[in-house]
């Protein structure tokens, strides 16, 4: 991109002064591939997977309170039986993203287990998986990340695509899929902020130290994590992942400045909400704004598990919401400031599945008790918000019949990157959300 040049004329100078200090993530090739036929919504999509297991009771339907008011709207309000165990934040300034874009209020993940490794699978790939996954190996049908860098002709393809996810163990398998004539040549590039942080001698964000003798040993396991995000224990062969030159040093210069970063402390508690208060959602977010004003993606994808905890804590679990509530809008306050992204990224959040209706016999301090995600039907009630300028986007547009599927979200990412007419036929049994667009 144009905006780069004069940085990689830098960094390419640089390159030997820097050769062995530092190795970065595994990046996929640059160049130019199929170039897209169809009409472009807008050049950026950053998709949000609510996840970890929300249930519309506690979220759109607000049945313990408003705990989303940065993505609903209204004002903050909690139930008075859970009060005492939900973190004050701060307030963000400006529109929720309810009245910036279309909510559907009743979504479906309507096939498939309800586990968390499905959940996702199918959002990313736009393909319910009828039985239980291996958690070991990349999903059988094409990523979104796979579709966008294969059908697609994007500048600077190799650092327009990134998967940044939570610290469940499965995550990293679905950046591409084992389906032939795809795979890790179009997947995207990986980050696990928290593992990064842990890797990096950072652990809990809490710890600052100063690299000195030990600097390449830190880089070393952080080379290894990342080795490691990209092999998927199954029989996906990955050694034709190679860096281009140009945008390797881009990784490297950002990896160091990461580190250098985070030494000094930076990372405590970025957005003042108070350190204790900054979970790994938020950090996960954070590192997924970070990605935006570096790099400015056309396609972003991230995750935030939190609320998976409602296992065992229900009043936490309303707590886990509320914060992932405040990243999101966080985030889309970052797209919003964003030279390049501002006015022209849509931006699509929805859990990747719901919870029970019944509880279980687990209670928390505060009596609650706890649920669990068996596959029942409000176990498949999800929500879909897609967020966007007026002109592209239908503003504050609420639908609440029974609209969409998690299969949808897919075809219109491709839709609003200009590349759906690309994918071949049959692999796609969704359709484009076309309700939310003008």
């Amino acid at each position: 991109m144009n905006n780069r040049n004069g940085r990689r004329a830098f960094l390419k100078k640089a390159a030997a002064a820097g050769a062995g200090a530092i190795i970065a993530p595994y990046i996929l090739p640059s160049g130019r591939l199929f170039a897209a036929s169809g009409n472009r919504v807008a050049n950026h999509v950053v998709f949000c997977l609510f996840a970890g297991g929300v249930r519309n009771i506690e979220s759109v339907a607000q049945d313990r309170g408003n705990l989303m008011p940065g993505v609903l709207g209204g004002g903050f309000s909690v139930a008075p039986s859970i009060a005492p165990g939900i973190d004050v934040l701060p307030s963000l300034p400006g529109a929720s993203l309810r009245s910036q874009g279309t909510l559907f209020r009743n979504f479906r993940y309507a096939q498939g287990p309800t586990g968390h490794f499905n959940g996702h699978s199918t959002a990313i790939t736009g393909s319910y998986t009828l039985q239980d996954l291996s958690i070991k190996e990349p999903p059988k049908m094409p990523t979104i990340f796979e579709y966008y860098r294969k059908h697609n002709d994007p500048a600077q393809s190799a650092l327009n695509a990134w998967w940044i996810s939570n610290t469940l163990g499965p995550y990293p398998s679905l950046n591409y899929s084992t389906y032939p004539g795809y795979g890790a040549l179009y997947g995207a590039n990986y980050m696990q902020p928290a593992s990064l942080i842990t890797q990096s001698g950072l652990s809990a964000l809490s710890n600052p130290i100063a690299f000195t003798a030990q600097e390449q040993e830190k880089i070393d396991g952080l080379k290894s994590f990342f080795n490691q995000s990209f092999r998927s224990g199954g029989t996906v062969d990955t050694d034709g992942i190679t860096n281009a030159e140009l945008d390797g040093l881009e990784l490297q210069d950002y990896i160091r400045q990461t580190l250098q970063e985070g030494s000094t402390g930076a990372f405590i508690n970025p957005w003042g909400v108070g350190a204790a208060n900054m979970n790994n959602d938020m950090v996960n977010v954070f590192f997924a704004e970070r990605i935006i004003q570096r790099f400015k993606p056309e396609l972003l994808v991230v995750n935030m598990q939190g609320v998976d905890i409602c296992h065992s804590n229900f009043t936490e679990y309303c707590n886990q919401l509320h914060k992932a509530d405040y990243a999101v809008a966080h985030l889309w306050q970052t797209i919003q400031s964003t030279p390049g992204m501002a006015n022209d990224t849509i931006l699509i959040v929805a859990p990747e599945h719901g919870r029970n209706f019944e509880p279980n016999t687990i209670l928390d301090v505060y009596g609650q008790p706890a649920i669990d995600h068996t596959s029942d039907a409000t176990s498949r009630e999800i929500f879909c918000l897609v967020v966007g300028p007026p002109g592209k986007v239908v503003q504050n547009q609420s639908i609440t019949q029974v609209t969409g599927e998690s299969i949808d979200i897919v075809p219109t990412i491709a839709h609003v990157l200009g590349f759906r007419e690309n994918i071949p036929g049959g692999l796609l049994a969704g359709r484009v959300l076309n309700e939310a667009f003008v």
